[in-house]
Parts: structure tokens; sequence; C-alpha cells
């Protein structure tokens, strides 16, 4: 018999000062009573790319395969991995307009990620008070201005 999956809830954000600019990525976790912050930044990027790497970066830190409750307030995000992905996948990796997808490199990254837990996404709104998510944005702002 399987070992039981952990059970984690996942709030992860990205921030940009510019679009490009320097970014920032942030990810609040929490299994039970314990919770783990991770964040980091770059200093040229895009908002969609920080939104992107947040999720990444919170799933590969996960040891085990888990069972994720993943926040995000990016419809980018969510609705890539709901419903854009396979079509992109099953076209060679072009959107509905035959255009290639914008940031493939991480959107590959994200589906080899996701694939080792059985995540459940959630679109959360940004800025309107929700604690999970006003802490993975304080995380992401504040990686920004560490950068030297």
């Amino acid at each position: 018999m399987p070992a039981p999956r952990e059970r984690v809830v996942a709030y992860t954000d990205g921030a940009c000062r510019g679009n490009p600019g320097p970014g920032g990525w942030g990810v609040l976790l929490r299994d039970g009573t314990r919770e783990k912050e991770l964040s980091g930044s770059d200093p040229a990027t895009t908002n969609n790319r920080m939104e992107l790497l947040a999720v990444i970066r919170a799933l590969e830190s996960l040891p085990a395969p888990s069972d994720v409750r993943l926040h995000s307030d990016s419809r980018y995000v969510i609705d890539g991995m709901t419903r854009w992905l396979s079509g992109w996948r099953a076209k060679g990796w072009k959107t509905a307009d035959k255009k290639p997808v914008k940031n493939r490199d991480l959107w590959e990254l994200l589906a080899a990620a996701a694939a080792r837990h059985a995540v459940t996404w959630i679109w959360v709104e940004g800025h309107a008070g929700d604690p999970g998510n006003e802490r993975a944005d304080a995380l992401a702002n504040a990686a920004i201005d560490a950068r030297p």
C-alpha cells in the first residue's frame, strides 16, 4: 500500500517593478501547523515569469509527492495549467493563433513539477485581503527590495 501523501497548502505570487524590470517571487507553504517561506528575485524579468517561477519553486521544494492546494492570483498560471497546457503541447507549443507559447521554458518546468503531485489549482483575487496571498506578495516584493 502506498504511503499517504502529504497535504500541503501553497500560496504563490510574483512581482515586477516595470514589466520587464527587476522581479521577485514568493511562496508560503503550509503543512498542518508548519509553515515555510521561499523567495527569490531576478534583475530583468516579467511579472508572468515571476508568477510561473513561484509555482515551480513551490512544487519543486516538496520532498515527496503531495496533495497540493495551490493558490495563485495569476489567471495566466491557473488558466495555463487547467485550460491551455494540453492544447499547447498538442499543437507543438503554439497558441490558438499559431504563435509560439511565451515562457515555454518555464511552462515545461512547471508541467514537470506539477506531474509529481496531485494539484488543485485555486485562483484568488490579488490584493483583496487573503492572508496567504498577501504574505506571498510581501515575500516577492521583499525579494526585489533585497537585490543589491
